[in-house]
């Protein structure tokens, strides 16, 4: 391996459910950047900086040792003390650990290395600017309230707290330390005497207060970072979730912290709910209840931890809409898109509360249902979820067919909405094969495929549960949808289908690579799944490191952008869903080697949300992109998709049966899996190459479960 990739700017990062510390490697927050600690969409702590006499420490090394842990190294620099006397550089060292549960925990540990006495003064700069997620990246911070530091000199702690009407949040910061310190200039001060060989430590504990709510610190300090909760938690979804080995270190390095990236994403449910769990979008920008990314994250996860699903279809099911809000994009029955709790969610500056401009998220609500009902073998898990499926039914009918033509469109009725409100949902990734935006409303070709996948699904569980009614009509729906697409959409002049029917109802015939998600649903006729498979590994798309979401060939096409070029791995997982689903298991196995072949460039094996579309070439490397969120649910999901994909893994709970399809690659010649679930059974598999064929066997399976090959 040449190099590793850096994604976005070298900062270090931990986080723990919706809590995530960001800084500069070294530790300290810089000024005015989008550093700090974050907590429900407000950011507490805005500056941070460690002095030795007025001078920075220098960094040695440091890292983060566990998703919610880090360990930072630093030595002095040269220092002259008020006696006269000198402090070499690097006699003594500072190690700063930070362990985060509910909130921070950091630990200053200093140890005299001199041979000599040293004296000097121990400085902790801390500011708290209380801004809003949304401020922060878009880099436009307003002070609204008021903020007040009152510091505790008995008690030994410094309270900020901001307040604007109703909205209330402060950072408490205990110290605990056998030096007692002083506070001014917006510096925690100690003065340290060590004889050589002295160790001194401190403890600054965090606590968070919003709208009279206190979350405090825990006091377990680094060293017993193994014995928090957290790490009890994270120990325990790596026992319950499915296991991988291969020879293939990269992908098994890759699966693991995949695995690791989903662990550190989940949220609870709710306060009143703590143990149901859903995944966050990513850090830092999408540390929040989604609709889109969670559901999509769970569908990837079924083959790793099924009950995932769960905690996501609760507490979206929860947040469905009741009534039309055109400031939200509200229509009763559909699903959220994303949930927010800040300053300006809170005085509705935002439709954060949630806001409903999704297109996707209510479709793909109906199929992670019914995936998971299918894995789960639960019969109470469709019922329970019955009512919610049924208006987002509704809302598809009515709401989403905008204009009774049955295709889904969508356009933004909100002064904040989003002008793209499918997974491509910058403003300008929707583009005419001349590279101009797509006038409105937009009918995106994958949410015809969702829907036609959605009411498939159905169709089955309805007639499960002794509803042929329902099963018949929702059959006849998705078959006219089916045959109304391949209408309107193929377009046989550029043997593809078009990635949109814009406002006048013309296809756009723009080569991107939402079409690939349409062989995941399942929409397309098998006769021209092979011409989409081809078009979308022709080198205009397919850049040696993934397939790209927007051709090359187009005047909007760039690498570095968002959406217009770049490489998506979440979309190249469900895209090598869909060539397997219709039999091209190679050209899959081709782009799940693209993909965790760029894994092994990044920083411990995890993939980004996205990376640069540049092409691959004789000793490249994948180029980052600047504002990847990192970790990403999505992106460490890919690799669940795309184990899928080669596996050919798929089950049918009620049945108690697992099937699969194997065919692996060269570069990939064995893999097991363990505890593999489908229902209450467990099983271990093991997959292997002879010569050109894929062979299995089934090592052990725990309660009742058989495997077919497909």
């Amino acid at each position: 391996m040449a190099m590793e990739v850096t994604v976005g700017p070298p900062v270090l990062t931990i986080n723990n459910g919706d809590t995530f510390l960001i800084t500069e490697l070294d530790g300290s927050i810089a000024n005015a950047s989008d550093q700090g600690l974050y907590s429900r969409d407000t950011r507490y702590l805005s500056g941070y900086e460690l002095y030795i006499n007025g001078k920075r420490w220098t960094l040695l090394n440091s890292g983060a040792i566990a998703h919610y842990a880090s360990q930072t190294h630093l030595v002095n620099p040269l220092v002259v003390t008020e006696e006269d006397t000198t402090i070499l550089p690097g006699t003594v060292g500072l190690l700063l650990g930070r362990t985060l549960e509910d909130t921070l925990h950091d630990d200053i540990d200093i140890r005299n290395y001199s041979g000599k006495h040293v004296h000097f003064i121990l400085e902790v700069l801390l500011r708290s600017d209380f801004a809003d997620i949304f401020e922060v990246k878009a880099k436009e911070l307003t002070r609204r309230g008021q903020i007040d530091t009152a510091w505790d000199s008995d008690r030994q702690e410094l309270a900020t707290r901001y307040a604007r009407g109703d909205f209330h949040r402060s950072l408490i910061v205990r110290l605990s330390c056998r030096t007692k310190a002083v506070y001014a200039n917006g510096r925690i001060a100690f003065e340290i005497n060590l004889q050589p060989g002295d160790a001194w430590r401190t403890c600054c504990k965090y606590d968070l207060e919003a709208d009279g709510k206190l979350r405090a610190a825990h006091a377990t300090c680094l060293e017993a970072h193994d014995t928090t909760e957290s790490a009890h938690s994270l120990a325990n979804w790596k026992q319950v979730t499915t296991q991988v080995t291969t020879p293939n270190e990269e992908f098994y390095r890759l699966y693991r912290q995949s695995v690791e990236d989903i662990a550190a994403l989940r949220l609870p449910r709710d306060e009143e709910h703590p143990q149901e769990l859903l995944v966050a979008a990513g850090v830092p920008w999408f540390v929040a209840v989604f609709g889109r990314d969670s559901l999509i994250a769970s569908l990837q996860s079924i083959i790793v931890f099924p009950d995932f699903a769960r905690g996501t279809l609760q507490r979206l099911g929860d947040l469905q809409a009741t009534e039309v809000d055109a400031y939200r994009d509200a229509e009763p029955g559909k699903i959220p898109h994303e949930l927010r709790r800040g300053e300006l969610a809170h005085f509705r500056r935002v439709p954060h509360t949630p806001y409903y401009g999704t297109a996707d998220a209510t479709i793909l609500y109906i199929i992670t249902v019914l995936e998971a009902w299918k894995w789960l073998g639960d019969d109470f898990l469709f019922p329970h979820h019955k009512e919610v499926v049924l208006r987002c039914l509704e809302w598809i009918d009515r709401y989403g067919d905008r204009d009774g033509d049955s295709f889904q469109e969508y356009q933004t009725r909100s002064e904040h909405g989003y002008e793209n409100m499918a997974w491509k949902d910058a403003g300008d990734s929707v583009v005419y094969p001349d590279g101009t935006l797509v006038k409105g409303p937009k009918a995106l070709c994958e949410l015809q495929g969702y829907v036609f996948d959605a009411k498939t699904r159905l169709a089955e569980a309805a007639d499960y549960f002794g509803n042929p009614e329902l099963a018949g009509r929702l059959r006849s729906e998705a078959a006219l949808l089916q045959e109304r697409f391949e209408e309107r959409f193929w377009c046989e002049d550029i043997g593809y289908y078009a990635y949109a029917l814009d406002g006048d109802k013309k296809p756009v015939k723009t080569i991107a690579s939402n079409a690939g998600h349409l062989l995941w649903s399942g929409i397309v006729r098998p006769e021209r799944a092979r011409r989409v498979v081809e078009r979308l590994l022709k080198p205009d798309m397919w850049s040696g490191w993934g397939i790209r979401t927007l051709s090359e060939e187009n005047p909007a096409y760039n690498p570095f952008s968002y959406q217009n070029g770049s490489v998506w791995p979440h979309d190249n997982g469900i895209i090598a869903m869909g060539f397997k689903r219709y039999g091209f298991a190679r050209e899959a196995a081709m782009v799940a080697r693209d993909i965790s072949e760029a894994a092994s460039y990044f920083a411990f094996h995890r993939l980004p949300e996205l990376y640069a579309g540049v092409k691959r070439e004789a000793g490249s490397f994948p180029v980052q992109y600047l504002g990847a969120n990192v970790p990403q649910a999505w992106a460490a999901g890919s690799v669940f998709h795309l184990l899928r994909a080669l596996l050919g893994l798929d089950a049918d709970a009620h049945l108690k049966e697992l099937y699969v399809s194997p065919v692996l690659p060269r570069w990939l010649p064995e893999i097991t899996l363990k505890k593999l679930r489908v229902g209450q059974a467990r099983a271990d598999l093991r997959f292997w190459r002879e010569a050109d064929k894929t062979r299995w066997e089934a090592l052990a399976v725990e309660g009742e479960l058989a495997i077919k090959e497909r």
